[in-house]
């Protein structure tokens, strides 16, 4: 069954600033701030949660059909998605503008400095949930904000159940947005802090919000997930990593198990236990697309992991 993925695509560049910005920002010259960081070490990654989204399903061995819009810059992810074997048929590229990136500076008390470029993520509202065809399944993950009104819309008119991932795009929203998001999906997945904000911005409990959707995700880092769905909690342990190398896109790898469970009509405690593990082995990686494995050998460590097989 084909997961159709609604989200950004995007470059990630990293790099690392081998001292302390407290030890070159004079806190009295704020006002005229004017420096400049060597950064001896940097990388660039393949991003946005589309593709990590993605990236993890087919692992998995799971059959991610993402929908976005890139850049005329996007010739190197695209090979990239060629190399893995995942559908680009509903990426539109826009000649006109750069493919969405962020720069981000960290030094070495993990402060971090980001400028981000949303490009041609602000037009993703071009692409359409009609344009895809045989899908029974959907994502819809940050992204501009238009093109995530507009595919909530699509995909409940078309009858297409959908989770929503409001994640880094919960800025762009208030709380009338979420509510008309809730209505409209079939499952919500948070992670702690946004499960906050959810509640804030709508003034609805977990409980209420709940009640809206037919699971509501929560994740909690460390320890672990909840899962609210009906009158049930059902709590999901934390899998064990091999390292820490670097929590982002751990969030997406997540996702990617939720589909995976989804779509296989699997129970809630094992779709849980799936993507915790992803999760897992995802943060023994620096980066985001960095990670690989078989659907066997996954299954395998599932099993070690959890007493049983999925």
């Amino acid at each position: 069954m084909s997961a159709l993925i609604c989200g950004s695509f995007a470059y990630d560049t990293i790099m690392v600033f081998q001292d302390r910005f407290k030890n070159h920002i004079l806190p009295d010259k704020l006002h005229i701030l004017n420096v400049s960081f060597q950064v001896p070490q940097m990388r660039r990654e393949y991003g946005g949660c589309a593709g990590n989204i993605a990236y993890n399903l087919k692992l998995l061995g799971g059959d991610p059909l993402p929908m976005g819009t890139a850049g005329k810059d996007f010739g190197a992810y695209a090979e990239w998605m060629n190399q893995h074997g995942i559908d680009r048929r509903h990426i539109k590229v826009c000649e006109d503008s750069y493919t969405a990136q962020a720069f981000i500076t960290t030094d070495l008390d993990d402060n971090q400095i980001t400028a981000f470029h949303p490009g041609a993520m602000n037009r993703s509202h071009e692409t359409r949930i009609s344009d895809a065809s045989g899908v029974k399944l959907g994502i819809i993950s940050p992204d501009g904000r238009e093109g995530m009104l507009q595919h909530a819309r699509e995909f409940a008119a078309a009858n297409i159940p959908f989770i929503f991932d409001p994640g880094q795009a919960m800025p762009l929203f208030n709380g009338q947005d979420f509510l008309g998001f809730l209505e409209q999906a079939t499952w919500v997945s948070v992670n702690d802090y946004e499960a906050e904000l959810l509640q804030e911005r709508t003034g609805k409990s977990l409980k209420q919000l709940a009640g809206y959707v037919k699971a509501l995700v929560v994740t909690l880092g460390a320890k672990g997930s909840c899962i609210y769905a009906g009158d049930k909690i059902i709590e999901i342990p934390c899998a064990a990593a091999g390292k820490i190398a670097d929590p982002t896109g751990c969030g997406d790898a997540y996702r990617a198990g939720l589909l995976l469970g989804l779509a296989r009509g699997m129970d809630w405690e094992t779709t849980g236990r799936i993507a915790s593990l992803i999760g897992a082995i995802k943060i023994a990686h620096p980066g985001t697309q960095n990670h690989h494995f078989t659907p066997d050998q996954f299954a395998a460590r599932f099993r070690d992991s959890f007493g049983y097989s999925y």
